[in-house]
């Protein structure tokens, strides 16, 4: 009989995994849990402002009166009576039915399963520089080879995003034109309507990501992009309620016209078969019966403070020539600390001092610039995130060009 190997047994990985052994999304759970650090890390709901009443009604009536249903099987596309509540809240801006809302867990399911429909290996897919680390790791997981398109004050430069069009010759363009995931920064209408005549005339398809689109801290809403003239064909929109009723639903959607309807729905069945059916009808019954705007708006207003409260206890702990975004909704705050520094060496010094944030090279698709920051101003109250800050300036000083 064979003496058993004592070298322990390793799984073989496939190649588009290799060298992940980690995620960014794991890592920011990981600094947010850490006894004793205040972190800035996730954008990560306070739980007391959750909209508990209501929502534990709507799961109560769901279990009541729909409890046969809701244990069981679902289908792919979505509960109906939540795809009717999605298209109802995206015709504010957007004429939409209940048959162009694909159900997805979450918004960031719903960019693996548009990856899962559109891409090959090898794609080039057009991001912001920076862009959401999450999508790209979900695009990059499917092959996909992401080129940053320069920004500005308000995001993607549609002459630069031309030119990359014309240079890379991509399979799609990934935007978050509002409140962006990780600046903060907000494309106004007239960049909106620049970048759509760009990517009509050169015919290439957007994935416009709206999470936190209606977190606005002045009133002003904006219209997605694909609300403009000839946009609604060639954009997939995708929204979450994760950031406006829960995270831990996990319950979003993509709206869309066309054939690729249906590509969406069946790979949404090859990755997950159907979202949590008593989640879908919780949701559709919660967007029913609460009054969602009023809840946003509260929450929004305590955002803002909070906004506020770190922006005034930042500006001064931040070196000459630093510059730091000031949104006007969202959950995100973006520093850049200028050549020299290096915040992800300054990370660990920060998380012993008890402060933690997020590096910002993640976010880059390429030339990643390592003096930026991630900081998420909505987990904690004013006098916690001025104290946390202030250790944070204390670290940065430590830490000289």
């Amino acid at each position: 009989m064979d003496r058993p190997s004592s070298t322990p047994f390793r799984f073989p990985v496939a190649a588009r995994y290799a060298g992940m052994e980690s995620s960014p999304l794991k890592d920011i759970f990981a600094l947010a849990a850490k006894e004793g650090v205040t972190s800035f890390a996730g954008g990560i709901p306070d739980r007391e402002l959750f909209d508990l009443g209501p929502v534990q009604e709507a799961y109560d009536w769901v279990l009541t009166h729909r409890g046969h249903r809701a244990l069981q099987y679902g289908v792919s596309e979505g509960e109906a009576e939540l795809r009717e509540q999605a298209a109802r809240r995206i015709s504010r801006t957007l004429p939409t039915d209940a048959s162009q809302i694909r159900v997805t867990s979450g918004s960031q399911e719903g960019l693996f399963v548009v990856a899962e429909a559109l891409l090959e290996p090898g794609d080039v897919v057009l991001v912001e520089s920076p862009t959401y680390l999450a999508a790209v790791q979900a695009f990059a997981v499917h092959g996909a080879r992401m080129v940053g398109v320069d920004t500005d004050e308000e995001g993607v430069i549609p002459e630069a995003l031309e030119e990359a069009i014309r240079t890379h010759h991509p399979r799609m363009v990934y935007l978050i034109p509002t409140f962006q995931n990780p600046t903060g920064r907000t494309m106004g209408v007239l960049r909106r309507r620049q970048v759509a005549e760009v990517l009509q005339r050169s015919d290439v398809p957007l994935i416009e990501d709206d999470p936190y689109g209606e977190l606005s801290f002045t009133g002003s809403t904006w219209a997605p992009i694909a609300s403009l003239p000839g946009m609604g064909e060639r954009t997939l929109l995708l929204n979450s309620m994760s950031k406006l009723m829960s995270p831990g639903v996990r319950i979003g959607w993509i709206r869309a016209e066309g054939p690729i309807l249906d590509t969406l729905a069946v790979a949404k069945a090859a990755i997950s078969m159907q979202s949590s059916v008593v989640d879908q009808l919780t949701v559709a019954r919660y967007l029913e019966t609460a009054d969602l705007d009023a809840h946003v708006r509260t929450v929004a207003e305590v955002y803002r403070e909070r906004r506020d409260a770190m922006a005034r206890a930042i500006a001064p702990i931040l070196p000459e020539g630093a510059h730091v975004t000031h949104p006007d909704g969202g959950m995100f705050l973006w520093a850049a600390l200028g050549e020299g520094y290096d915040a992800q060496t300054m990370l660990a010094d920060a998380v012993e001092a008890g402060v933690a944030y997020l590096p910002g090279w993640s976010f880059f698709a390429e030339h990643a610039d390592r003096s930026t920051m991630r900081l998420s101003f909505v987990t904690h109250s004013p006098a916690v995130i001025e104290e946390a800050i202030a250790s944070l300036g204390e670290v940065i000083a430590r830490h000289p060009r």
